[in-house]
Order: structure tokens, then sequence, then C-alpha cells
């Protein structure tokens, strides 16, 4: 009989640390990152980054590109991308926006702009870069997903985030990243009820 006790007490622990792993998960995690549409995240940081040699030599390159053609659409984007990955998060923002004067309709470097906007603590700028990208174009998955995780995380709008994430699911239902949207929904809806 006592091993039975024991048996059944080994469950229930194990259940009840399962839903309290969930509620640490959806609640007490880090800040989900952002995937930008070609390019890796940088690490989070209050001060500016120091570009690592190569990057600066890059940027640099870049720089002496633009001097002669200042309105060269590609240069800006990759100069961009380049104070991205090197966590110079006002001269992405200066670039991008550069760039966006010559084609205000890319959606990628409005949805880049906006991953930028997050990272300086801008939510609402943001929330409306994101909004404009997919509005530019309503195909355009990750600035639904960025959208989702802004609203999520940093103003507290689940249900902003349910929807932004449901818009996501319509315009790409399967994959990795749609899998892992329904199981993070399915664990805040859970969550509020």
């Amino acid at each position: 009989m006592k091993k039975e006790y024991a048996f059944l007490f080994v469950v229930i622990a194990f259940i009840a640390g399962v839903v309290v792993g969930v509620i640490a998960t959806v609640y007490y995690e880090d800040k989900a990152p952002i995937i930008a549409p070609t390019i890796k995240q940088p690490a989070p940081s209050s001060a500016p980054a120091v570009p690592p040699a190569d990057v600066q030599k890059q940027i640099g390159f870049l720089q002496s590109v633009l001097k002669d053609d200042p309105k060269n659409f590609n240069t800006l984007i990759q100069l961009g991308n380049a104070y991205f990955d090197s966590g110079q998060f006002d001269r992405a923002i200066e670039t991008y926006s550069k760039a966006l004067e010559i084609d205000p309709n890319n959606a990628d470097v409005r949805t880049d702009l906006g991953i930028m906007y997050r990272r300086k603590g801008d939510y609402d700028r943001a929330i409306a870069e994101f909004k404009k990208a997919a509005e530019i174009d309503p195909k355009h998955v990750n600035s639904r997903y960025n959208l989702g995780i802004v609203l999520l995380h940093d103003k507290g709008d689940i249900k902003g985030a349910i929807k932004a994430w449901e818009d996501y699911l319509k315009v790409q239902p399967t994959g990795p990243r749609a899998e892992n949207i329904r199981s993070q929904m399915t664990k805040i809806k859970s969550m509020v009820k």
C-alpha cells in the first residue's frame, strides 16, 4: 500500500512541475527574440555596441559608396543591416529611414526599422512600422510575428498579440514558426480564462 502512495505522489509532483513550468515559461521567460527577415538579431544592450573590425570595415566601405551615390537603395539597406547587426540602433534607424524615402513600400526594411525602434524601447513606433509593413504586403509574415511579440511582451496586450498571430497563421499556416505560435497562443489563452 505504501508503494501505491509513493507512486501517486511522484505522478502528482510530475504533473505539478509541468504546470508550473508552463506558467513560468509563458509569464517569466526572457523576452522572445525578434527575427528579422535576413539578419540575425544582436544581443540587447543599453550602451552602443562597438562593431567588430570586419563589420567596421564593411560599414566604412558602404559609407564610401553612399558618398558617391547617396540614393543607392541596396547600399542603404546593407548599411542599415550592418548597423542592425552591430547594435547601432540610432544609425540603423536613420539609414533604414533614408532607404524608405526611396522605396516607402518595402515591407522588409519597414520591419527591420520596427525592430530597431523596439530595441530602443519605442514600442509604439515599432508597432506602427509593423502594421504599415503588413498593410503594404498582406502576405508579409515577419511583420505580423514581430507585432505579436511587441504587443505581448512590451505592451502587455494579450488580445492584440493573439490577433496579430492569428493573422500570421492566415498567411502562413504551416511550418515550425506557425506551430510555435499555435503552442504559445494555446498557453496564453489557457492562462487568461
